[in-house]
């Protein structure tokens, strides 16, 4: 059997592109959506494809740095960023920062001493903002979105 970090991992690794227990994992999800369709708002209020997987990266990056033990605070580029012209191009640079920032996550977990999961992070707890939780808590629940 595995230690907690191994399960952590894998459930990371099975939500990105493996197996997921709830469906398709996000790679499927997104596979041949044109940058068109990702910038598409069909719904009036709702946010666009695009502006989810940004989401989801700038999330991703803000875990990783929490495991660092850096204070919170929204991702680098905000909660929801915005697209900038929809081209192909983009789309698939957002692509690839999105693959780029759940790799480097899950290369942080996997160093994380398993010590650390149940310490909280660098911040006392505020239920809006997600600090002051566990590390072993914190990886599943925010890198994934808030979406």
């Amino acid at each position: 059997m595995g230690t907690e970090i191994d399960r952590i991992t894998d459930q990371l690794e099975r939500d990105h592109s493996g197996d997921a227990w709830h469906g398709s994992p996000v790679t499927a999800i997104l596979d041949g959506i044109t940058a068109a369709q990702a910038a598409a708002r069909p719904i009036a209020a709702g946010h666009s494809i695009w502006e989810i997987v940004l989401h989801m990266t700038g999330w991703k990056q803000e875990v990783r740095r929490r495991l660092s033990g850096a204070p919170a605070g929204e991702p680098e580029a905000g909660d929801w960023p915005g697209t900038g012209e929809p081209t192909a191009d983009r789309w698939r640079a957002a692509l690839d920062r999105l693959d780029a920032a759940h790799a480097e996550l899950l290369a942080a977990v996997r160093v994380l001493p398993e010590s650390r999961l149940a310490e909280p992070t660098n911040d006392p707890r505020n239920r809006e903002l997600g600090t002051g939780v566990s590390s072993s808590t914190m990886p599943i629940t925010r890198a994934r979105s808030r979406c």
